[in-house]
């Protein structure tokens, strides 16, 4: 994939320099590359183009995922590719198998004329119906994708040049349709604040007070719905410190009309027992119900919980992780730099190495992320409706396949 190549390595060098951030860039930007790798992958002339097509965009999204593992929403979207390479092939077989006829032994010669189309035997047809068509297991993720052996040599036993074209034909329109399907997959991403949003009538009714933190654009459309609908509510905004996102999401809110009041992070227990609901973003939704979120959001489901006020998280399919927070290649936190905390200049004094031991006398600590564990979140918002944490795992299940769960890195294979 000479043409693809920079492309890649230019994506790589974004992820490592965190110049791309936030789940609906990465997941969309990684979307557009695979399709290019998908576009530019040469079909060769190996019995099973499916699984070379899929080394193909394995290779590219272990790349992707080794250079920053907290995006989740690369390796989401990794997965969604490798499914749709196996549900067209998948479909190819099946519209392959319904143009072969099935034979039984017989000594009839007359039953062996009576049809010119290439045959398979009911044992063999069987045994490959099984393995196209085995229901998935979220345990094999991302291996091989079945080789259709039966069926290939089946097509190319004829040996003659109408074969060849139609081996031919089939290879272009499985590009073609994975083409296609990754385009759809790019229109689901960028449309997903939509169906997000219409549902914002059925959970936010009249004088309703809700309190949010930093700043998500699935939220911020999610009330503007709202209000757009003729509710009047009231909105908390806790400010998210230290990137004080909130002061964005409220200046935001207030263009709208919205009825806004900032708090600070520290004040979100003092303020809970006025709240309603609490309507929230989220980094990564994963396969338990648990929620990787924005630091202070843990804070703000546990005062939800203890005054018994609803803890509503809203997140586009993209954020949806087929993994658990135990998984060795899950990374739930890293660290921004001290700079967003405190001025060095103020505190040089105080971050010396004049130490007997050589380690300076004042740390600063600055995480990126909490972790909501399942029993924390009331529901979960999605572009398929709402649905409790119980039922994300079912969920998850129908986007990815079980070929597809885990990129597994060349260390763990």
């Amino acid at each position: 994939m000479p043409d693809v190549q920079p492309l890649v390595s230019d994506f790589v060098l974004k992820l490592k320099r965190r110049k791309v951030e936030g789940s609906h860039a990465v997941a969309r930007q990684t979307a557009e590359l695979l399709r290019s790798v998908v576009s530019q992958h040469r079909m060769g002339s190996s019995a099973n183009q499916a699984a070379a097509l899929a080394d193909a965009v394995r290779a590219v999204g272990e790349q992707l995922i080794a250079a920053n593992p907290i995006e989740l929403a690369v390796g989401n979207i990794v997965r969604r590719v490798l499914h749709i390479i196996k549900e067209e092939d998948i479909s190819a077989t099946a519209v392959g198998i319904e143009g072969l006829s099935v034979t039984v032994d017989s000594d009839d010669e007359y039953d062996n004329e009576r049809d010119d189309r290439p045959s398979l035997s009911a044992a063999v047809l069987a045994a490959h119906a099984r393995n196209a068509l085995r229901a998935p297991s979220l345990q094999t993720l991302l291996e091989d994708i079945p080789v259709s052996p039966a069926i290939s040599r089946t097509a190319s036993s004829t040996g003659d040049s109408d074969g060849k074209t139609g081996d031919k034909s089939s290879t272009r329109k499985l590009k073609h349709d994975v083409i296609a399907a990754i385009g759809d997959l790019i229109d689901e991403i960028d449309s997903c604040y939509e169906p997000i949003s219409e549902q914002a009538v059925e959970l936010i009714h009249q004088n309703e007070v809700i309190l949010t933190l930093g700043r998500s654009r699935t939220v911020k459309e999610f009330l503007y719905a709202a209000k757009e609908k003729k509710r009047s509510f009231r909105v908390f905004v806790a400010e998210g410190a230290p990137r004080y996102q909130g002061h964005i999401l409220a200046k935001e809110l207030v263009e709208k009309g919205v009825q806004t009041t900032v708090i600070t992070d520290s004040a979100v227990f003092a303020m809970i027992s006025r709240v309603n609901m609490v309507i929230v973003g989220a980094h990564a939704v994963m396969a338990n119900g648990g929620v990787i979120a924005p630091v202070g959001m843990n804070m703000v489901a546990l005062a939800a919980q203890r005054h018994a006020v609803p803890f509503v998280v809203v997140a586009g399919s993209h954020k949806l992780c087929p993994l658990y927070p135990h998984n060795p290649e899950v990374l739930l936190n890293e660290l921004k730099s001290p700079s967003d905390l405190l001025d060095f200049g103020e505190f040089s004094d105080c971050m010396n190495f004049s130490t007997q031991d050589g380690s300076p006398l004042l740390n600063v600590v600055n995480p990126t992320f909490d972790y909501v564990p399942p029993k924390l979140v009331s529901l979960f918002i999605t572009d398929t409706g709402g649905h409790s944490p119980s039922y994300m795992y079912r969920l998850i299940a129908e986007y990815y396949s079980a070929d597809d769960l885990v990129v597994r890195r060349k260390s763990t294979a």
